[in-house]
């Protein structure tokens, strides 16, 4: 069983998905039923209790895959990234094919076209939404939702759309409290902030710091030293991840100043090298997107 990650293989001694029978030893294999994630954000946690450690966080509207529940917990996988974890059953909902995702660092739902009504929910960046109809009150237009809820119209963007700078993305997010397995714009980690902003370009990585080292993008060579770098390129330490805003200055989540912050690239090597994470380990660049 040891060589499934269990963050990323729906794999376990008496359950595993199906797609895993005659890979692994498991008492029973079982098809995945999809659902939608309810709730504004939910915590995923390696155990079904809520004093386990949070791993991750599914938003508003991503596609869980869910293969077994235990006294109101669900295990399964956020179909976005991969992640395997348990999150409450009450988080679930009917799933739906998504229209359009939230472009705005955070955006409320209301029960009517109305901005003055008291809202029902605040979802994230990167929250998926589908778009039933269009409303326009007091020249304001609202999008509604296929819950019946309501946002506003103009901090949405079309699924398929990207920005051609997803760096900015990650600017904007400048001064978010750090928050460990953070994947919403109330609060962030290091991956989390990678992740989330890079998708806006179009770039859909896993999830935590080594699955990103391993998988985005091509690794540049750092055998003779840093080579010539540029806006977007990511930097790894052991269990860290920043992105350059430009060759001399780390945006990054991080434990030091608890926000998303700039830090000056050189300082930043030295004192996450003898502070924090040791020396840098890779260096990876995303590729281009062409239309």
């Amino acid at each position: 069983m040891s060589q499934f990650d269990r963050r990323l293989h729906p794999v376990r001694p008496d359950v595993a998905a199906r797609e895993y029978e005659g890979k692994c030893s498991a008492a029973r294999f079982v098809d995945g039923q999809l659902h939608a994630i309810g709730a504004d954000r939910v915590a995923l946690r390696a155990e079904p209790s809520q004093s386990a450690g949070v791993d991750t966080e599914l938003l508003y509207g991503e596609t869980f895959e869910a293969f077994d529940e235990r006294e109101g917990w669900t295990w399964g996988r956020n179909k976005t990234d991969g992640y395997v974890g348990w999150l409450p059953c009450a988080a679930l909902s009917t799933p739906f094919e998504p229209t359009h995702r939230v472009l705005a660092l955070r955006t409320y739902r209301y029960p009517e076209a109305e901005l003055k009504h008291p809202p029902v929910g605040l979802i994230s960046l990167g929250s998926q939404v589908r778009v039933t109809r269009m409303h326009v009150n007091r020249d304001l237009a609202y999008a509604e939702l296929h819950d019946g809820t309501f946002v506003v119209a103009k901090h949405l963007t079309e699924i398929t759309a990207r920005q051609d700078d997803w760096v900015s993305t990650a600017e904007a997010l400048l001064g978010i409290p750090y928050l460990w397995g953070g994947r919403s714009s109330l609060g962030l980690d290091c991956s989390g902030l990678v992740q989330l902003s890079a998708a806006t370009g179009g770039h859909f990585l896993l999830r935590d710091a080594d699955m990103q080292e391993a998988t985005a993008g091509r690794a540049l060579d750092i055998s003779a030293g840093l080579p010539e770098l540029q806006r977007g390129d990511l930097l790894f330490w052991k269990g860290h991840v920043g992105v350059l805003s430009d060759p001399q200055t780390l945006l990054h989540a991080n434990g030091y100043t608890m926000t998303v912050a700039y830090e000056p690239l050189d300082a930043a090597l030295e004192r996450i090298a003898k502070n924090e994470f040791g020396q840098l380990t890779a260096v990876r660049r995303l590729p281009a997107l062409l239309d």
